[in-house]
């Protein structure tokens, strides 16, 4: 570490990678809520939040692990439920009055047809008016997890590997090939399911 009296060391949370400040305030200054999207390895959560003085004020949330109490038996960190998370997001902003958001990624970097874009997509068709290049969205097919289950159909021949590529699928009563037609199902009903308060 530098030991110049003109060195400044910065914030704790920008040495840990964790928070880009320049970024967040161009974010803040933008006055409107920011629909905080976080992806990890099996999850993925969903924050419409507000800035304030003294600290990010929640006003609507979503997570992937809440998706099985609607019947989703898919994975809980892949594009199909990114998206449902996404919509399932937006419509609890949207009961609370919230019409608008600019999306936060953080720190992740913009992928075209990434889960993140997954994810906005969901917002933005559940009635939340997010700013973004339709041409980053992934296509319909892809969010519908049909890549997965044309995966699995080419699988037919290899038993084993079928099996454990797919078991937390299989263990759980969905077959991925028809992952296409259970997303669609699962689409509707988030898109029916009574709102609980946001936490």
């Amino acid at each position: 570490m530098a030991d110049s009296p003109r060195y400044a060391l910065p914030y704790r949370r920008r040495r840990e990678g964790k928070t880009d400040y320049k970024l967040r305030r161009a974010l803040v200054k933008s006055g409107k809520p920011r629909a905080v999207v976080r992806l990890t390895n099996k999850y993925v959560t969903v924050q419409i939040t507000d800035a304030t003085i003294t600290g990010d004020i929640v006003r609507a949330s979503a997570s992937s692990r809440e998706l099985p109490k609607l019947g989703w038996k898919g994975g809980l960190g892949n594009l199909p439920s990114a998206y449902l998370t996404g919509a399932l997001a937006a419509r609890r902003a949207v009961q609370r009055g919230i019409k608008e958001a600019i999306l936060d990624l953080g720190l992740k970097g913009p992928t075209k047809g990434s889960k993140l874009f997954a994810v906005l997509k969901g917002l933005a068709d559940s009635g939340l008016t997010v700013p973004h290049s339709p041409e980053k969205l992934p296509p319909m097919e892809r969010i519908g997890g049909n890549h997965i289950a044309t995966y699995a159909k080419s699988l037919a021949g290899e038993h084993d590997l079928y099996k454990k590529r797919f078991s937390a699928y299989l263990s759980r009563g969905l077959k991925p090939e028809d992952l296409s037609g259970h997303f669609e199902e699962i689409r509707k009903t988030v898109s029916t399911a009574p709102l609980e308060a946001a936490k």
